[in-house]
């Protein structure tokens, strides 16, 4: 058996991970306790490459943000907009698709990521006919679109269940559920930053219920914020119950809390997170969700140096181009609007792996050896 030299006190989670044993709520807690950085990345990164070898997805995508005026309020959020703000909009059929053709000046353009504000004046249909309007449009693009909050949200203002939300939106195009709206799966956070969005069980039962439909989606953490160590660990806990239940989570997402013109940091005087926090809690994750092949470091939210770093840290997937982002460029992300694919492909072969292009379903379109 592969010996890693583990920290003193250590030794038993190392001799469960080596032999693929699954690890324990106190596994974790004593897991983010741990001061010795260099091996939580060592074993986490065994883990990815027994798990999954050592190729690392990536897609040419672009993000359609179709509003950005929300109800929810979210104290973490420099996104959302009432209708009557500075900087308020929201987007036509006509605009997405405007927005998309632009994008499609990349020929390896493969997907779009639709996620929006919760607006109070739209209907469900509203969603949808931009939704439809797009298969429509570019019916050879994947489409990624909408988070388990905004589901929700849709099955509350139609007076639809969630089941059939999702169908009417699989029947306009979609291929696969976004990660977001996660945050932390705990209502003692939810009440305090975001008590007018899905609760913890909604978000887990929308993606329950899609990937019953054979929907799959993105799993995603919100972390440093107000959230304490062992919430982030009852988080992944219980994604890693789901994904026993369902398997149809495809990627596990990372998101730093980005404090930048969000009331939370004003409110509470919060600041980024560290590189030493961001590596940590992605290890953890790779060691904790041991049903998931995918873990992303997402560029966008990291920084491509951090992401590139986060390779060796039990990631294999770094999203994509992602061309056109706004919500997390507007709580102040460092990382460019967008990435080439050509730099992506490089900063992963400097990381020692094989780039593969894949679409929203992680069916790979092209390996770069």
């Amino acid at each position: 058996m592969k010996v890693l030299l583990s920290p003193k006190g250590y030794e038993d989670i190392e001799t469960k991970v080596l032999a693929g044993e699954r690890l324990s709520r106190e596994d974790g807690l004593r897991l983010f306790a741990c001061t010795d950085i260099a091996w939580l990345g060592a074993l986490a990164d065994h883990v990815r490459r027994e798990k999954c070898g050592d190729i690392v997805y990536y897609n040419v995508n672009c993000h359609v943000n179709l509003t950005n005026i929300c109800r929810a309020h979210c104290k973490f959020c420099a996104f959302g907009r009432d209708a009557e703000d500075s900087g308020a909009y929201e987007m036509t059929a006509a605009d997405a698709v405007a927005a998309v053709e632009e994008a499609m000046k990349d020929p390896h353009l493969a997907g779009l990521h639709v996620v929006s504000g919760l607006h109070p004046g739209w209907t469900f249909e509203d969603y949808l006919e931009r939704l439809r309007t797009l298969h429509e449009t570019f019916p050879k693009l994947y489409l990624k679109g909408f988070t388990g909050v905004e589901i929700t949200h849709f099955s509350k203002i139609s007076g639809l269940s969630v089941r059939e939300v999702l169908e009417k939106l699989q029947g306009a195009g979609l291929c696969a559920i976004a990660g977001g709206g996660a945050e932390i799966l705990s209502d003692r956070v939810r009440q305090e930053l975001c008590p007018k969005k899905a609760t913890a069980a909604e978000w887990l039962e929308a993606a329950r219920t899609a990937h019953g439909l054979g929907i799959k989606s993105n799993a995603s953490m919100l972390y440093g914020h107000i959230e304490t160590l062992a919430e982030r660990v009852d988080h992944l806990l219980a994604l890693r119950s789901l994904q026993d239940e369902t398997g149809g989570f495809q990627t596990f997402i990372c998101f730093p809390f980005l404090p930048k013109n969000t009331a939370l940091a004003a409110e509470k005087g919060l600041v980024q997170t560290s590189l030493w926090d961001d590596l940590r809690t992605m290890a953890i994750s790779r060691l904790m969700l041991d049903n998931f092949t995918n873990i992303k470091a997402y560029w966008v939210m990291l920084t491509v140096p951090v992401a590139q770093v986060a390779l060796g840290f039990g990631a294999n997937d770094i999203d994509g181009t992602v061309h056109k982002e706004t919500i997390l460029h507007d709580a102040g992300a460092k990382s460019p609007r967008a990435l080439s694919e050509n730099h992506i492909i490089r900063i992963v072969k400097e990381a020692g792996r094989i780039p593969a292009a894949c679409d929203c379903n992680f069916n790979v379109l092209h390996v770069y050896e």
